[in-house]
């Protein structure tokens, strides 16, 4: 481990403490027929009446950060002799990439409004209103995440990042015993 694989360690341990310590919470509202809504990052050891940690948002947060910790050890670490003339730019501008995206997608999650999930009594319900990617600290009370959708775009990054990382992967430069077996495999078959 290198001096800045330690200082990636430290900042990722860093920002799992921030997250332990604000925690997302959801809020119930008065009525007891209501379903908890978003409200936001609370102290943990001062949270507000009716409040509860939102476990499925804060297990969501808490892997992002180590996901990104792995992208930022590769990108950290030592990188392997590169062929001639050809570096590895391309799979660490992969990782940049992904883990820029990973983060966007915490700061800006999908949500919709909570009151499409609670229509008025005899009336038919609503379709939930999709009311795009709101900036997580400056969402409403009454908005909810989509964490289906979240995850679904969570992976969807991920699956991403990983196939760029093995498309820019170093290739083996063919020696010429490898040219060789495949002219004589050739005149073979």
């Amino acid at each position: 481990m290198n001096r800045n694989q330690r200082l990636a360690v430290v900042i990722a341990l860093s920002n799992l403490a921030l997250i332990g310590l604000f925690p997302p919470v959801d809020q119930f509202p008065v009525a007891a027929t209501g379903l908890p809504a978003f409200a936001g990052f609370h102290w943990i050891f001062d949270l507000p009446p009716l409040v509860m940690v939102n476990a499925d948002f804060l297990a969501l947060a808490i892997i992002v950060v180590l996901v990104n910790l792995a992208i930022a050890w590769l990108l950290l670490g030592q990188s392997p002799a590169a062929a001639p003339g050809r570096s590895n730019g391309l799979r660490r501008a992969a990782l940049l990439f992904t883990a820029c995206n990973l983060l966007l997608m915490l700061l800006f999650p999908p949500m919709e409004s909570v009151y499409a999930l609670h229509p008025p009594p005899l009336t038919l319900p609503p379709l939930p209103t999709f009311e795009g990617f709101i900036f997580v600290f400056a969402a409403k009370p009454g908005h909810v995440i989509v964490e289906s959708l979240l995850y679904l775009e969570i992976a969807i990054i991920l699956a991403n990042g990983a196939l760029l990382w093995l498309v820019f992967g170093h290739r083996r430069q063919p020696t010429s015993d490898d040219i060789r077996r495949a002219i004589v495999d050739d005149t073979r078959g």
